[in-house]
């Protein structure tokens, strides 16, 4: 069975550009564009790994990266946040809320793929 990510962003295009990339890698894919959705998203079907983006509308990536921590059932599914915040205080953030693992934007899809690959224990 394939190893299920759910990638949280508002941003079209990077929404489509990596659920094409993962899915052409094997990866069964759901998509969110906002927290709240992105919760409901993940209770309904527990993902392997979240692609997460800070900058959301309403619930933050922060924020939501910390709600799924607390929820249970989710609270170790592995987050990687992927955003264009590249400054050492967002991803010293990010990853004392809870995140795996921190990529900025623009990014190598191959590292992506990679990223979420390990992060998935399909790693070799």
């Amino acid at each position: 069975m394939a190893q299920h990510v759910l990638i949280v962003d508002d941003e079209p295009n990077i929404v489509l550009s990596l659920e094409f990339l993962l899915s052409r890698s094997g990866f069964s894919v759901a998509t969110a564009n906002d927290g709240e959705g992105a919760l409901a998203a993940a209770r309904e079907q527990r993902p392997d790994v979240v692609l997460l983006d800070i900058m959301l509308p309403g619930m933050d990536g922060y924020e939501l990266c910390q709600a799924l921590r607390e929820q249970p059932g989710l609270e170790s599914v592995p987050i990687l946040m992927l955003t264009a915040r590249g400054r050492e205080v967002d991803r010293e953030k990010g990853l004392s809320l809870g995140a795996d693992d921190y990529i900025v934007k623009p990014f190598s899809t191959r590292e992506v793929v990679e990223r979420v690959r390990r992060l998935a224990g399909e790693a070799d």
